[in-house]
């Protein structure tokens, strides 16, 4: 008799780990999500439930990443692990620990947990973040992949976001090497995840696309990141749970690198009538806006760069077949405007 592998997949209320539990659940996989609030847990379930006929085989929990016992219960019985919550500050945090902490010591404590129940695989979801910052001025316009990592020692070009992502997956490269424990481990690097949003209460990187379409501003940023459609990164970290050839290894997730001006123009000819800037908004005017604006604070480090990132890798040994960048921002923008968030 067959039966359902048992995945626990942490942060299942957020933009990325919604679209994880719609496909781990399309496959016919159990799925034990976890929330910081049980009061979202009927609302998650009702807007996954639109995409998938397995919705009985979700269960939702509440747990704290800082409750060591909680996962030391929830990993019991587990066949994988997919560690997808960490803290994303809008603005800049007033203590850098509050940020930093929590996502350091809930991965280990959710790492330590599989390693002692004898969870077979741990994927981790890291970023971009930890790949492509922290760089002398003459690297910042280069092109990275998994060999390369984000010094958090340099805070002129990291931000406590990247510096916590960077410090929670080397914690983690650290236990899995100093640890006797069969357990496989897999970690995934996106860039910024765009692709169609399923609720009103969002991650972050969407907003790139509302700050272009709903008019505000009066002109673009002059810089850009990788981007990738959040399904896709979604379908990697599932690859890297099933695929033999992925354990013990690191992968970047981009589909190719667009301009807040790219994205802008694709939005411009899909929506003609609405008021897109054209300008490109110079740098010393996106530096005094941070002083007023905090929004823009930890966006300073991607001024005078262009970090781009090879994703060859997930595409040679997983099979890996991204949505175009372009998909990617169109299909985010039609949910915004479905969802009337523009």
């Amino acid at each position: 008799m067959f039966t359902a592998k048992k995945v626990l997949l942490t942060g299942v209320t957020g933009f990325l780990g919604s679209h994880i539990a719609i496909q781990l659940l399309n496959k016919g996989y159990e799925v034990i999500g976890t929330l910081r609030d049980m009061s979202r847990a009927e609302e998650i379930a009702k807007i996954i439930s639109a995409h998938t006929q397995n919705i009985d085989c979700l269960q939702i929990v509440q747990a704290d990443l800082l409750d060591e016992k909680i996962w030391l219960s929830l990993t019991k019985d587990i066949d994988y692990v997919l560690h997808v919550a960490s803290p994303f500050p809008r603005t800049l945090p007033k203590r850098e620990e509050d940020v930093l902490l929590p996502a350091k010591n809930g991965t280990l404590n959710v790492l330590k947990a599989s390693a002692v129940n004898g969870v077979k695989r741990f994927v981790l979801t890291s970023s971009s973040g930890a790949v492509t910052y922290g760089v002398d001025k003459s690297k910042r316009k280069s092109t990275f992949n998994e060999n390369d990592w984000t010094d958090p020692t340099n805070k002129e070009d990291t931000s406590p976001y990247y510096r916590s992502k960077t410090y929670a997956e080397l914690a983690a490269w650290d236990f899995i090497k100093n640890t006797k424990t069969d357990m496989e481990f897999v970690v995934i690097c996106p860039g910024a995840n765009l692709g169609p949003v399923l609720e009103t209460d969002f991650g972050t990187t969407p907003n790139m696309i509302i700050s272009i379409l709903d008019g505000s501003a009066p002109a673009l940023f002059g810089f850009g990141y990788d981007i990738v459609d959040v399904r896709s990164t979604a379908d990697l970290h599932i690859r890297a749970m099933e695929t033999k050839e992925a354990a013990g290894q690191r992968f970047v997730a981009s589909a190719g690198y667009l301009t807040f001006k790219e994205m802008g123009d694709i939005l411009r000819e899909k929506y003609p009538d609405r008021k897109i800037p054209k300008a490109v908004m110079p740098n010393f005017m996106v530096r005094v806006l941070s002083n007023f604006i905090p929004v823009i604070k930890p966006l300073l480090v991607e001024l005078n760069s262009e970090r781009k990132m090879d994703s060859s890798k997930a595409k040679k040994l997983l099979g890996w077949e991204p949505i175009s960048p372009k998909e990617a921002v169109l299909a985010c923008a039609e949910s915004l405007i479905k969802l009337k968030l523009v």
